[in-house]
C-alpha cells in the first residue's frame, strides 16, 4: 500500500515566474512524494516566457503550467506545506489565510523578482537564471531536510 502524497501549494504575487518554476522544480525533485500546486495573490495572464526559457535550460518543461489564482485553494484544509516566494504575497497571506497551515509547515523563502529587472534580455534572462538556481538550492536543502 502507498501513502498518501503530501500536497505542497507555492505561492507569489502573479504566480507567473518563481511560484511556477518551484512547482516545476519538486514535480521534476519529487513528484512521486509530493502533489504540487502554485498559486499568486494577483494573478497574471501567463507564465513569463523568461522563466519557461530558464527552466528548459535545466531540461523542465513548465510551459504547460498556468497562473492560477490564490482563491481556488482557500477554504480547502488540505495542503500540508506552503511555501511563499515573495514578500508582498508574505505579507498577504496571514489575512488571507490564518491557521489553515501550521507554522511549522509555512515556509518563507524571499526570492528576488525577476521580472522586476529591466534592461536587456541578456540582464533579465540572468535575473531568471539568479531566481531558478535559488529556488533550486532552497528545494534541495528542504527535500534533504525532511
Amino acid at each position: 500500500m502507498s501513502e498518501k502524497k503530501q500536497k505542497v501549494l507555492f505561492l507569489c504575487t502573479g504566480n507567473s515566474a518563481r511560484s511556477q518554476m518551484a512547482e516545476g522544480f519538486l514535480r521534476e525533485m519529487a513528484g512521486e512524494r509530493f502533489e504540487v500546486f502554485s498559486a499568486g495573490t494577483e494573478l497574471a495572464h501567463e507564465i513569463n516566457p523568461l522563466a519557461v526559457d530558464v527552466m528548459n535550460e535545466d531540461g523542465i518543461d513548465i510551459s504547460g503550467q498556468s497562473p492560477k489564482d490564490l482563491s481556488i485553494y482557500l477554504g480547502r484544509e488540505f495542503i500540508h506545506y506552503l511555501i511563499v516566494v515573495c514578500s508582498k504575497s508574505n505579507d498577504t497571506c496571514p489575512r488571507i489565510w490564518p491557521g489553515l497551515v501550521s507554522q511549522d509547515n509555512r515556509l518563507y523563502w524571499p526570492v528576488d523578482d525577476p521580472a522586476a529587472i529591466e534592461g536587456s534580455r541578456v540582464d533579465r534572462l540572468q535575473a531568471f537564471r539568479n531566481a531558478r538556481d535559488e529556488l533550486r538550492e532552497r528545494l534541495e536543502g528542504w527535500l534533504i531536510s525532511l
